[in-house]
């Protein structure tokens, strides 16, 4: 039986779910977290949602083996197609990248325009849609599917003045130009990497500045909120750990989560899934 002192589990297709983690590691200093990054099958955006749930389906039970206390599910993806049935399945406490960041968006929209950036998979499924219509049946959704950001991201082109993801953020916001939004989610957590791009570049598209919501670290808010709720939250003084899985090469993660994560990775261990 998982306790106070249970670690929290935490996966995602890849490395996006690490903005997650640098979020939780702040909100949540005494707890242990075990993070999955499904790095030999990604990107989960671009499947099939039978596959997705497959995959999902897999990332957890790997997490279960830890006796965990509670998941976040730190992928857009996972989190628009198959949270309903990891919740179905698995007993514990299971945190998705949606509903959280919906929420705080709902509620800091003046205008009642938001606007999503988020894979294709999150955008054709429309669950950001569904939830921010439930949340508040006012307000207008405006998805816009972002498949260049991640292999910017992932190759380095973060910096806040990068000519080419400046070009491409620009493009996306574009499409947003004339729907008088004031609010943006980032619902794949790859994208709070350039956030401060994003915001930036916004500003000159758009003519104005807006409220930017990072999916990561609204879900980090929404773990401690259930932990407290249901008195898991550990007390200890303690500082906490995270142990990382991957399901290919190892020092390909390390390099690149150091950009996530702002320090280096230790613990890297690669295992097989599925």
């Amino acid at each position: 039986m998982s306790d106070k002192k249970s670690a929290i589990g935490v996966f995602d297709s890849g490395l996006g779910g690490l903005t997650a983690i640098k979020q939780l590691k702040k909100i949540l200093p005494n707890e242990h977290f075990i993070y999955f990054g499904d790095t030999g099958r990604v990107p989960y955006g671009t499947r099939s949602f039978e596959t997705v749930l497959q995959y999902a389906d897999d990332d957890m039970r790997f997490l279960m083996d830890f006796n965990i206390k509670a998941a976040v599910v730190a992928c857009g993806t996972v989190s628009a197609i198959a949270l309903p049935k990891l919740k179905e399945k698995f007993p514990l406490p299971i945190i998705g990248a949606i509903n959280p960041a919906s929420c705080t968006a709902a509620q800091v929209s003046k205008t009642k325009n938001i606007a999503v950036f988020a894979t294709q998979a999150t955008i054709n499924r429309k669950a950001f849609d569904e939830e921010l219509k439930k949340l508040d049946g006012g307000i207008s959704v405006y998805p816009v599917a972002c498949p260049m950001f991640v292999p910017l991201i992932e190759a380095g082109y973060i910096d806040k003045n990068c000519a080419v993801t400046r070009l491409i953020a620009a493009e996306y916001l574009e499409q947003i130009k004339d729907k008088n939004i004031d609010t943006l989610i980032l619902g794949c957590t790859h994208y709070p990497i350039i956030k401060e791009l994003i915001g930036d570049v916004a500003t000159e598209v758009l003519g104005r500045e807006i409220e930017i919501i990072d999916s990561g670290l609204e879900a980090a808010r929404a773990t401690k909120e259930i932990l407290i709720k249901l008195g898991l939250q550990n007390n200890c003084e303690d500082e906490g750990s995270v142990r990382y899985f991957v399901s290919d090469e190892t020092q390909n993660f390390k390099t690149t989560a150091s950009i996530f994560l702002g320090e280096p990775a230790e613990n890297v261990t690669k295992v097989s899934i599925g």
